[in-house]
């Protein structure tokens, strides 16, 4: 994310995507990268869980993924980061080449796996966060791929992570851990997320921290319904819909279209609204949302809140536009939300629905 970006983004998306993302986190961490000039608008202000968002726009879990840089993402003009995915235990993930680029869609597939440090490594780089000006930063749990128990290693992570996170994420919607996605099932879910929830610390910092449960995009209607009512029936505080999808629409190009992993980018897009507006809709607005899946552009973000988001994210996009799409997006955001009459963005959410 160089203000330069727009002489360096074309080297980098010549290079091996994993290592031009080590080169990004390595130049952020640097200090190199000049913070962005901050968009000053009540009227995208969002109040949630007793966190106060400057504006809706957040990266995605996924790019930050041992917590190296949250505070120089927020500073790319982020309303907040999600770090993460973080497993109880250090992994590396699957085997390489599993990064693969659709640069006619603007898209990405991957297989990573929750490559990670481990949370010990992250809780400690948390820990030394200077928690001052704007910017949310919420965390992104996971099972170990080689785990016994997954729901006894998402009851594990609860506890060390939960004082330094603003929002905690449940992630059982990556299609890249075998079996993961099986949480997602009302029987399991039911049985996790009590789990997760009893972890939380009793007392003290973390013990009222906002949890979330983030779905996958290949659900059946059936799914879906299960979903909603465990969500409401469970007492957690918010759902992120979508995930990347196994699916592949029909029209992708090139030799990696067939690659299996997560695709994500502007071919998600359709879909993970599709689920999101479900979601809104069997919730009938009382669980707040986060949509993510596809967003390139302001008419994308605000689509996700008119469909019932009251936050957005994004990641995949950033790739191929640079760290400037973020201002163009909260930029445009206020300008549509006036040019519909609203006068904040809670007023937009969910609008379609009415």
């Amino acid at each position: 994310m160089f203000s330069s970006y727009q002489a360096l983004g074309p080297m980098l998306r010549t290079m091996e995507p994993e290592a031009a993302h080590r080169i990004t986190i390595s130049a952020l961490k640097s200090g190199l990268v000049p913070r962005a000039k901050r968009i000053a608008d009540p009227a995208l202000a969002m109040h949630l869980w007793g966190l106060e968002f400057d504006n809706p726009v957040g990266m995605a879990a996924g790019f930050d993924k041992s917590a190296e840089v949250p505070d120089a993402l927020i500073g790319q003009g982020f309303g907040f980061v999600e770090v993460g995915t973080l497993t109880p235990r250090a992994q590396s993930g699957n085997p390489k080449s599993r990064v693969f680029r659709l640069r006619r869609e603007h898209a990405m597939i991957n297989r990573l796996g929750f490559n990670n440090e481990g949370i010990d490594s992250a809780v400690r780089r948390l820990a030394r966060r200077q928690r001052t000006g704007p910017g949310i930063v919420g965390v992104n749990i996971g099972a170990n791929k080689d785990s016994d128990d997954r729901i006894a290693d998402y009851a594990r992570a609860v506890p060390a992570v939960a004082r330094y996170a603003d929002y905690l994420v449940v992630n059982v919607s990556s299609p890249n851990t075998p079996g993961l996605r099986a949480l997602q099932s009302r029987a399991e879910l039911e049985d996790l997320l009590s789990a997760v929830l009893d972890a939380r610390p009793s007392e003290g910092a973390g013990a009222d921290v906002p949890v979330l449960l983030k779905i996958a995009p290949d659900l059946t209607p059936q799914d879906i319904r299960d979903i909603a009512r465990v969500a409401l029936a469970s007492g957690i505080d918010g759902l992120i819909a979508t995930n990347t999808t196994i699916d592949r629409p029909k029209g992708l190009k090139g030799g990696s279209a067939d690659e299996a992993g997560g695709l994500s980018g502007p071919p998600l897009f359709d879909r993970s609204t599709e689920v999101l507006s479900e979601m809104y809709r069997l919730t009938k607005g009382k669980l707040p949302l986060i949509g993510v899946g596809g967003i390139s552009n302001g008419a994308d973000a605000y689509a996700k809140i008119r469909a019932g988001a009251s936050l957005v994210q994004l990641y995949t996009a950033l790739i191929y536009a640079g760290p400037g799409l973020i201002s163009e997006i909260v930029h445009d955001l206020g300008k549509r939300l006036r040019a519909d009459g609203f006068d904040s963005l809670a007023d937009a959410v969910g609008a379609d629905h009415r």
